[in-house]
């Protein structure tokens, strides 16, 4: 049937949003209906370059019909046809989109998903991008008051940091998680506030900067959470050792149970494994 034909649906449903001598007024929502017809169709026929600009259109038909809910919905749907095509600009301009348009809606969880989204389709093709995706993808949820909802995000950010050997940045956004932890004031969030404070320690010192590993120490300490616990024992006869030159004690610290309890947060096994074989 013709008007099955995704090709012909676009010709006409591009004339419905152009303005003539004949047409005055543009008809975005017939319009709007033809272009996610088209996009199925297209879709169906595994042409996904014409899938995602019908996607593209329909989303903003939506907004045009003052929809931001389906239109958001189509953009994702776009975003995601574009990480297919590998137009990683692409992905990452459509979900920022998409999550704008979440917003609009006052729907945070979705907003800042389609952000981690992008980062997730980017961490190996463009890591930068990626830990900025992840960066505002935790800010979108913490200004909502929803940071417990976060931690997954600043886990993955860090993570990146940590494989490309950028350990001031990674202790950055260990400390990062453990602030947003702090405000939860759940039994479960102090916990992962331990463990990120104690993580960051141990990434500076495997990175050999003692003094900022000190500071960071210092800086933790000054959180009762932190400063009456196992990890803030455990860190101080971490740097007692590393000062001192004591290879047998900071091989004692490194295999105690509170370090191994690391595999919890992105710090990897080989960065505790040094540290019992750096004095040896």
């Amino acid at each position: 049937m013709a008007n099955s034909d995704p090709d012909k649906l676009m010709i006409k449903a591009d004339k419905l949003t152009k303005l003539s001598f004949t047409r005055w007024s543009a008809d975005w929502r017939t319009a709007t209906s033809l272009y996610e017809q088209a996009a199925i169709g297209y879709r169906f026929r595994k042409d996904n370059e014409k899938a995602k600009e019908a996607f593209e259109k329909a989303s903003k038909g939506q907004e045009m019909i003052s929809s931001p809910w389906d239109a958001a919905k189509h953009m994702e749907s776009a975003a995601a046809l574009a990480k297919e095509l590998g137009r990683w600009n692409e992905v990452s301009d459509h979900y920022r989109r998409a999550s704008e348009l979440y917003i609009e809606c006052g729907r945070s969880q979705p907003a800042s998903d389609g952000l981690a989204k992008a980062a997730r389709a980017l961490e190996d093709v463009a890591p930068d991008e990626a830990v900025r995706l992840y960066t505002d993808a935790c800010v979108v949820l913490e200004e909502d008051g929803k940071e417990q909802m976060a931690f997954d995000l600043y886990r993955a950010a860090t993570s990146i940091h940590v494989k490309l050997e950028r350990y001031t940045d990674a202790a950055t956004f260990l400390l990062k998680w453990g602030v947003a932890a702090d405000k939860c004031n759940a039994i479960n969030s102090q916990c992962k506030v331990l463990l990120a404070y104690l993580s960051a320690i141990i990434v500076y010192l495997y990175a050999h900067d003692f003094q900022q590993a000190q500071k960071c120490y210092n800086d933790c300490s000054q959180i009762e959470v932190f400063l009456n616990s196992d990890q803030n024992r455990c860190a101080s006869k971490l740097l007692s050792a590393y000062e001192e030159g004591d290879a047998e004690e900071i091989k004692h610290v490194a295999k105690s149970s509170t370090i191994s309890n690391l595999d919890h947060v992105p710090l990897p096994t080989y960065m505790c494994n040094t540290l019992r074989r750096r004095a040896a």
